[in-house]
């Protein structure tokens, strides 16, 4: 009989590729989302946030991919909790009351990330009170409580995927494209700190492949990457010509960037606070940005390999070749 799965946040473009991936190994594939997508998935309408929705789409459930995260750079410290620890709380709680099941929760390096440089690191473990941003430390917390119920018939493990991107990419391919269209893309530092990324189908693959090997790698956390970093200001540019966008030719030093974005999350937080002032949802810059731009992230992936039997097949050039090609059509 076909395993039954349930995928949340599956209308994301990851959680799709996830999706689509288990279906075609013949997998009885469920998703829950806010709202219909008149995909080819059996569709459980709920609110990750709400405990009553969750209990309904899990039940009866042999694994849960979680996915449904809330990611922005910026908002609400409560949204982040609803959405990140409370969330994951019910996929747990909900497992737990069917008597077990499989998990994978869907982390990102984030969660073990305070600042410096990550040079061919391995998956540290999870800080939610160092980590940077609201984000990074709500997932943080929601990692920790997923792999700390980890026991019996329950099993759990984490996947960390690191930049994901691809074709139809609004988050870090279509924030890039946009700002360099406008002339308002700018390098932080030198552009010389290697940065590693992954391409979304090895993403989907590794995310499936922890589920084929959650007996092995119960228990711990696995960050995935491409395993080709690159230069953050070659791979920036690399990304801005697969689009048709000219390249970054601004470059500001870091502690003015680190400045800059220190005053622009002050302006959000008094934007959040004031009903009249008109919410800042895209930051041109923030602390944690300015970080990320000038610090290496790259990271050794010889056990994420050996654990979870993964492999990436899509190199980063032929990604960008066939990001160039989706753009085209």
């Amino acid at each position: 009989m076909a395993r039954k799965v349930l995928v949340t946040g599956a209308s994301g473009m990851l959680g799709g590729k996830v999706a689509d991936l288990l279906a075609e190994r013949g997998e009885d594939v469920t998703v829950m989302q806010r709202r219909t997508a008149g995909g080819r998935h059996r569709e459980m309408l709920g609110d990750i946030r709400s405990r009553a929705d969750v209990q309904r789409a899990v039940d009866g459930q042999d694994a849960v991919l979680h996915l449904a995260a809330k990611v922005d750079v910026v908002g609400a410290w409560k949204d982040f909790v609803d959405t990140n620890v409370r969330g994951t709380s019910y996929v747990v709680d909900a497992l737990r009351a069917q008597g077990g099941g499989d998990l994978v929760q869907v982390s990102s390096p984030s969660v073990a990330h305070t600042g410096s440089s990550l040079a061919g690191a391995g998956a540290a473990a999870a800080t939610p009170m160092r980590a940077r941003g609201h984000y990074a430390r709500t997932k943080a917390a929601a990692e920790l409580w997923a792999l700390g119920a980890d026991k019996d018939a329950l099993r759990v493990t984490a996947v960390r995927p690191h930049l994901v991107w691809g074709p139809g990419d609004t988050q870090l391919v279509g924030r890039i494209a946009d700002r360099a269209r406008q002339g308002r893309l700018a390098l932080v530092g030198r552009g010389t700190a290697l940065v590693d990324t992954t391409y979304v189908d090895n993403a989907a693959s590794a995310i499936v492949a922890a589920l084929d090997h959650i007996e092995r790698a119960r228990g711990e956390a696995f960050v995935v990457t491409n395993g080709e970093p690159r230069p953050i200001g070659e791979l920036v540019a690399d990304i801005c010509r697969a689009v048709g966008a000219p390249p970054p030719r601004l470059r500001v030093p870091f502690p003015l960037a680190w400045g800059l974005g220190a005053a622009v999350e002050g302006a959000v937080a008094l934007s959040e606070r004031l009903p009249r002032v008109p919410a800042i949802t895209q930051p041109p810059l923030t602390r944690f940005l300015a970080e990320q731009l000038s610090t290496a992230h790259w990271f050794d992936q010889r056990r994420t390999q050996d654990v979870l039997g993964w492999q990436p097949e899509v190199g980063l050039d032929e990604g960008l070749a066939r990001l160039a090609a989706h753009e085209r059509a």
